[in-house]
């Protein structure tokens, strides 16, 4: 596969998307995903876990609140990564990740992930280099760990939002009551990082890719919930699986007095 250049991948909306043509679309596959997330929490044979990482203001809340927030609550967990904790620090930096990696029936969304720890300590220069090529093998290896032995099934989706975009949502933060509780002061000195966070994303893409990346133009916030919906529902759809059956009844005659 060749090295992902976000620079050359648009943020912003296919030119052939309807836009509503895909909103009736949307409406079929959120009802899909609520029969497949509860026929997966019946069979309790697979889980499924969601990555979703970008940057400040690439719409991560949004897309768990519109496109997972209509599956029943006793199946999909969410977990959002921010700094660790001191007790957290004292530990290897997947052991908070690991306690939240999904139960087989499960979906398991990620708002961030294993993947701060190659990101946002790498652009400030927390770590050295050689940290950072070991965690790219952990990072591997434990994702791995996850498909090959419990059946997980992992979906990392990086929303691909520009700058312009990112800076428009931000700003919007200190203006809109609505949104001010999102505010914080750290984001913008973040958004001047935006081509250094570029740069370790595509390492990220490049080193830990054996289990794909989807890039999804987030821009545009229907859109992007549009393409990991329909995504998720996919992943869902090809598990082929079944309900369930009643165990087989002993009969009468096989009971011993």
């Amino acid at each position: 596969m060749p090295p992902i250049r976000l620079s050359d991948i648009p943020t912003t909306v296919p030119k052939k998307a309807d836009k509503e043509q895909i909103k009736e679309e949307m409406e079929t596959i959120l009802k899909d995903l609520d029969e497949l997330q509860n026929l997966l929490y019946a069979e309790h044979r697979h889980s499924l876990l969601v990555v979703l990482q970008g940057m400040d203001a690439s719409g991560k809340d949004g897309v768990i609140r519109d496109v997972f927030g209509t599956m029943n609550p006793m199946g999909v967990l969410v977990q959002p990564f921010k700094a660790p904790t001191e007790q957290e620090a004292d530990h290897d930096f997947l052991w908070r990740i690991h306690q939240h990696a999904p139960g087989k029936g499960m979906i398991q969304v990620f708002n961030r992930s294993h993947y701060e720890d190659v990101l946002v300590q790498r652009v400030h220069k927390w770590v050295d280099e050689e940290v950072i090529k070991k965690r790219f093998t952990a990072i591997n290896d434990f994702e791995k760990l996850l498909r090959d032995h419990n059946s997980t099934h992992i979906l990392k989706f990086y929303l691909h939002v520009s700058p312009q975009a990112q800076m428009a949502r931000l700003e919007e933060r200190t203006r809109d009551p609505r949104k001010m509780w999102k505010y914080n002061e750290k984001d913008f000195a973040e958004a001047k990082l935006f081509k250094k966070y570029q740069k370790a994303y595509e390492d990220v893409f490049k080193e830990c890719g054996k289990i794909p990346w989807y890039i999804v133009p987030a821009d545009d916030n229907w859109y992007k919930e549009y393409f990991i919906a329909k995504t998720v529902r996919d992943t869902l759809k090809a598990l082929k699986m079944k309900f369930p059956k009643l165990p087989k009844q002993k009969n009468n005659q096989d009971v011993k007095p």
